[in-house]
């Protein structure tokens, strides 16, 4: 037995599938579009190729992968385990709600499926950028259970969007302090610009902090946030009209960085 697996990924609906050693090392992959097996390790070819053959569709080139830039270099020595590039948005409440669904029936709706909400009708905006020269990586884990919902690079800078449910309600905002229809204020954007610090020192970059609101009837601020963006997220395509900061080597390299589990161990 050759000890290779495939796992397969999915990213703005394209398939690659990666062939792995026992290591969790990449050594090879399938890129179904262009019909091509690219081989890192080219003394692997047969078994590779063996690994794969219940996935072929069809008849595949073989050969080296294209001259890999730092950046991509980077993301194929991850194990799967630890690139969180794969992330889907609202990965961690999937996840949770597939652990625990909670009861059948509720006197009231699960609040974690209304923020699930919001943080995929938010993901799915933001990857939209994807071929503009922008990437997002989507429920980012940091140390102590925190996370960030979506992380925004690209040539306007980097961004962590915080995105929250507010379809059909009205929305005060007295920095620090969001206060979200009838519920109590909360010390929301204290809590944002903290945990954009904690990218900023993970990424050694200027980071930046969105609160992105689903839906609301009405934002009303009373005292303006400091150096912090909040918008709706229909106006989330302003971002990306943002240039002239990073250069396109700079936006990869970052990525690189950020899509690496271990980068944020230390935050």
């Amino acid at each position: 037995m050759s000890g290779l697996r495939v796992v397969p990924t999915w990213r703005h609906g394209h398939e690659r599938l990666y062939v792995c050693g026992p290591d969790g090392r990449n050594i090879a992959w399938y890129d179904r579009d262009t019909g091509r097996v690219n081989l890192i390790a080219e003394d692997r070819q047969a078994d590779v190729l063996d690994a794969l053959k219940p996935f072929l569709t069809g008849p595949v080139t073989v050969g080296p992968p294209p001259v890999p830039t730092p950046a991509e270099l980077a993301r194929l020595t991850l194990h799967p385990d630890d690139d969180l590039a794969p992330n889907r948005p609202g990965e961690a409440l999937l996840v949770a709600l597939d652990r625990d669904p909670g009861p059948a029936h509720r006197l009231r709706p699960d609040p974690r499926r209304r923020a699930l909400t919001a943080e995929q009708t938010v993901g799915e905006a933001l990857d939209q950028w994807e071929g503009a020269g922008w990437h997002t990586l989507h429920s980012v884990p940091l140390p102590g259970g925190d996370r960030i919902h979506h992380l925004l690079i690209g040539p306007g800078g980097l961004y962590v969007v915080h995105a929250l449910y507010a379809r059909k309600q009205r929305v005060q905002v007295a920095d620090p302090m969001v206060t979200l229809g009838r519920h109590d204020p909360e010390p929301l954007l204290r809590r944002l610009r903290t945990t954009t610090d904690r990218a900023s020192y993970a990424l050694t970059a200027e980071v930046h902090p969105v609160l992105a609101l689903l839906d609301p009837t009405e934002i009303r601020i009373t005292t303006p946030p400091r150096a912090l963006r909040i918008l709706p997220h229909t106006d989330l395509p302003t971002l990306a009209h943002l240039g002239g900061v990073l250069k396109p080597a700079d936006v990869e390299a970052l990525h690189a960085m950020a899509r690496d589990r271990g980068t944020w161990g230390r935050v």
